[in-house]
């Protein structure tokens, strides 16, 4: 592991080198202003707990929509991509777009794996205590994910509302002896060799937005509430809804230095009906409590509160090194979850805290490697993600 952050982190570097120099070579106001496609990639061989050895990497795009609006917030498209070497591939993308004078958003996410993954069950219980591997908790994952979400400005207000649509496909092959014997497997029509699902849903999608770049934000808020129902009347195999609370802030600690903020998250996810095994809320992802395996511990209702302080380094040295130094900072952060089978009926308590590193590819857009700790089950999980986590 190691190994792994000093060859990405000397790539980090190189590239965050060659930045600099091409924006010295760059020596005219009129040539910046007309390169508005810009495109940063990181990457190499490495190794996660989640998906083991593998070639992987971020790429981070950003654009105007109109390039004679000034104020319009840059379009941001992170794409998150790693080729495994079990023959897998996953790949994640969550852009956020903006068009005509920020009256009109397209947000969502874009997600494809084919991978090994593991399913440790439903309940706080069952999750904690179920040893993961190729017996207990295997299986071979092919899975799409396409949830695009329209929001409309209200009127010149900070409100936004619109649709949202989701289309989700689950194949799970080459199930384990313990993913075969579940019985949230079993019941939703899973056989010892596949389970495959198909399910379509409608949503709507209101959020209150004041955070001044969304993508890393330094002051503002978002409240943010999703609706999601899934039907068989849709074209898809089952009947279930969902429903998601969000409430982010950001400040800006100008006492302490530049470039210092703090931001917190509350989370609340709850899900209702015959829902998918494999789209039963959980905890912990490269996006909140950073740590736990992805899907480990999962129910109906999960929670979540995180905090998170961030620091960029300011240098006031000229030469090349400065600017290095300059494209550099950390973050650290505490949380905890909460689950049960209810919004009120809480079973586990999920602690969490870690730290990370930041590498500015772009203004105000990093590349990140976090370090996630669970105290639960004692893991130690390494992060490697284009912008912020929330």
């Amino acid at each position: 592991m190691t190994k792994q952050l000093i060859v990405l982190l000397f790539i980090s570097l190189l590239h965050v080198s060659a930045s600099a120099q091409k924006a010295e070579a760059d020596t005219t106001k009129k040539a910046k202003e007309r390169k508005n496609l810009r495109f940063s990639i990181l990457g190499g061989p490495g190794y996660t707990p989640d998906f083991g050895v593998l070639i992987g990497g971020s790429a981070l795009f950003t654009f105007s929509t109109d390039t004679t609006d000034k104020d319009l917030k840059r379009s941001v498209v992170p794409i998150g991509f790693a080729f495994l070497f079990d023959g897998g591939f996953n790949l994640i993308s969550q852009p956020q777009l903006f068009y005509n004078e920020d009256r009109f958003r397209i947000f969502g996410r874009v997600i494809y794996k084919n991978t090994l993954d593991n399913y440790y069950g439903v309940g706080y219980e069952i999750n904690k205590n179920r040893p993961r591997g190729e017996e207990t908790t295997e299986f071979r994952n092919n899975a799409f994910q396409f949830n695009p979400i329209f929001l409309f400005r209200v009127k010149d207000s900070d409100f936004f509302i619109g649709p949202s649509l989701d289309l989700t496909s689950d194949k799970m092959s080459g199930v384990s002896e313990g993913v075969a014997s579940d019985p949230h497997y079993i019941s939703q029509g899973g056989t010892s060799e596949k389970l495959y699902l198909f399910n379509v849903g409608l949503g709507f999608d209101i959020s209150y937005d004041t955070r001044d770049i969304p993508a890393n934000a330094y002051s503002g808020l978002l409240f943010d509430l999703k609706f999601t129902h899934y039907a068989k009347y849709f074209g898809g195999d089952m009947n279930y809804s969902n429903l998601s609370l969000e409430y982010r802030q950001f400040s800006k600690l100008d006492w302490i230095g530049e470039r210092k903020s703090i931001g917190w998250m509350v989370q609340s996810k709850n899900s209702f009906g015959d829902v998918p095994l494999t789209r039963i809320p959980f905890i912990g992802s490269p996006f909140d409590l950073r740590g736990y395996y992805l899907g480990q511990y999962r129910d109906h209702s999960a929670h979540l509160a995180i905090l998170e302080y961030r620091n960029m380094f300011n240098s006031r040295r000229e030469d090349l090194l400065g600017k290095l130094i300059n494209r550099l900072g950390f973050a650290t952060w505490g949380g905890v979850g909460l689950m049960g089978p209810d919004a009120i009926d809480i079973e586990g308590v999920l602690p969490n805290f870690g730290a990370g590193l930041r590498i500015e590819v772009q203004p105000r857009m990093n590349f990140r490697i976090d370090v996630g700790h669970n105290p639960i089950n004692k893991n130690i999980l390494v992060y490697f993600n284009m912008t912020e986590a929330f």
